[in-house]
């Protein structure tokens, strides 16, 4: 018998409200990385941030893929009897939100990713990151989970994020640190980018609203997202000024206008990209 993730999770707003915006976050985060924006967003919305497998509170399955974890999701909704929802993802969550939505369409009513890709086309693209993410596991499980954060957040794609204020770093570190080293391991070899099917091919079945948001100083997925707009039938592609990655942490108020005007339809929010 299967053992499906059981989400730790926090909520904000009516659960009557019409609508419910399901969030999730990326790698060595948590439901406090959606903590900033949690008021705003849930003035008409009634919103819910999870922990992903591995991380915070909510526990992790060796056995556990990509596909279980959509399950899980569908069978959490069913259980809070939420229909269908909007759904946000960052990096790690933007993959997992794609996968859901490709496998759940009627589950989801719009979709808004950031910093997010489809994952790896080839075979051999997969297999060499799966390598990759195994040795990223084992470095956690050897060094220690400070050790690991030491070298997770000087590589080249939170470049950027050293130009915050030292407070928004220490906040970021604070969160990073306050995982467990086994289950970020974990994460990674099941639900890293290398164990990820392609959906690539799926993109031009998905006429759901999509909103795609990329850092304009983050060239790699600025690339991936401008190809994604290309296939997705219904998608706007967004690419926000002197941002990296992490464009929630970055250009938060930016950030949060795009969420509230393209997904939450707050007309009155004008959209500043400069």
């Amino acid at each position: 018998m299967l053992v499906m993730p059981k989400f730790h999770f926090i909520e904000s707003g009516s659960a009557n409200a019409s609508d419910t915006l399901l969030l999730f976050h990326g790698f060595t985060g948590t439901h406090q990385t959606w903590l900033p924006f949690l008021e705003s967003w849930s003035e008409k919305h009634h919103v819910i941030a999870v922990d992903m497998p591995g991380h915070g509170q909510t526990a992790i399955q060796d056995d556990l893929t990509m596909n279980r974890f959509t399950d899980a999701v569908a069978e959490f909704l069913d259980q809070h009897g939420i229909t269908d929802v909007k759904l946000l993802g960052y990096s790690m969550g933007g993959r997992a939100a794609l996968a859901f939505a490709c496998r759940y369409p009627d589950r989801i009513s719009e979709m808004l990713l950031e910093s997010a890709s489809p994952g790896l086309r080839s075979e051999e693209e997969r297999l060499a990151r799966q390598m990759q993410d195994e040795r990223l596991a084992r470095r956690l499980e050897t060094d220690g989970l400070v050790q690991f954060i030491d070298f997770w957040e000087n590589i080249p794609l939170f470049d950027t994020q050293k130009n915050l204020p030292e407070f928004i770093q220490q906040i970021i570190r604070e969160e990073r640190l306050s995982q467990q080293a086994t289950g970020l391991a974990s994460s990674l070899r099941t639900m890293g980018t290398g164990k990820q099917d392609s959906y690539w091919d799926e993109l031009s079945y998905l006429d759901k609203p999509v909103i795609l948001v990329a850092g304009s100083m983050d060239h790699k997925f600025v690339g991936i997202n401008q190809e994604m707009e290309k296939r997705l039938p219904a998608a706007e592609l967004h690419i926000v000024a002197t941002a990296g990655h992490c464009v929630h942490v970055e250009q938060p108020r930016i950030f949060d206008k795009i969420v509230r005007r393209y997904l939450l339809h707050n007309e009155a929010d004008i959209l500043e990209e400069s």
